[in-house]
């Protein structure tokens, strides 16, 4: 392995997603940083998915393809692709979501130049159809676990870590929010999110998805606050109040650049 240009595992997964997968895909292909291999972990799809899948991998090695026995959720999807992966740097995308040409180029950059292990970058909304708003995501210098736990500041399709740094570490089991609860762990960890403060990816947002329903958004972050992370009852409140406080902020700011 070239220790300048290591190869990055992209984590891919799939669940009836044939109107955008290719697009998906294509904008892994364009990156200017061609050491990558694109892990697609297919949740048992219904429509056309794997045939989409399965005719590009036939004319690039790099995407490969696995397709779940029975459907199981993302984050058993996310795992075993992360089992799979081979790279020193995995790289999160979702199977709705699109990157620009030097996403991986540039972040694989400044994680070494800063010898890290856990990074994100900024992204901006668009609509279902494609169409860009004038919305972006912020992207701290750095995150650790209190920040975190008022406010995701990074979005998936953003984040890249070193799986050489970081460990076996899997994704909780949950029907979503198992990315954020994955950055937690890492946090806790003593891993601080460094964000690299470039636009570099585009998040879909699409009708009737699960994240889009804001009070089970809210009703699933209560959950991990009591639950998962086991806060006490007062200390729950007071980062659900920061989140409830920056997620109106957030919807507002969306609508008024959207």
């Amino acid at each position: 392995m070239d220790n300048q240009t290591p190869l990055i595992s992209v984590i891919t997964p799939s669940y009836n997603a044939e109107r955008f997968i290719r697009e998906t895909i294509g904008s892994v292909q364009n990156q200017t940083y061609s050491n990558w291999e694109m892990v697609i972990v297919d949740d048992c799809s219904k429509d056309r998915t794997v045939e989409y899948i399965t005719e590009m991998s036939k004319t690039d090695e790099r995407i490969k393809l696995h397709v779940l026995e029975e459907n199981s959720g993302s984050a058993i999807a996310r795992n075993k692709s992360m089992e799979l992966a081979k790279g020193k740097y995995i790289a999160f995308l979702d199977s709705d979501d699109l990157w620009m040409p030097e996403k991986l180029e540039r972040q694989v950059a400044f994680m070494q130049e800063k010898d890290i292990a856990f990074s994100f970058t900024k992204y901006v909304w668009m609509k279902e159809d494609g169409t860009l708003t004038n919305a972006t995501s912020k992207a701290p210098k750095k995150v650790d676990y209190s920040r975190l736990m008022k406010h995701c500041v990074m979005g998936c399709l953003t984040v890249m870590l070193d799986k050489e740094k970081m460990g076996d570490l899997k994704m909780y089991n949950i029907r979503t929010r198992q990315d954020y609860v994955y950055w937690l762990h890492i946090v806790k960890r003593g891993h601080l999110a460094y964000g690299l403060p470039e636009v570099l990816a585009k998040y879909r947002l699409v009708e009737n998805s699960i994240s889009s329903n804001k009070i089970k958004a809210a009703k699933r972050n209560w959950h991990v606050y009591r639950h998962i992370e086991a806060q006490p009852l007062w200390k729950a409140m007071w980062y659900f109040f920061n989140y409830a406080i920056n997620s109106v902020k957030q919807i507002i700011y969306r609508k008024r650049r959207g």
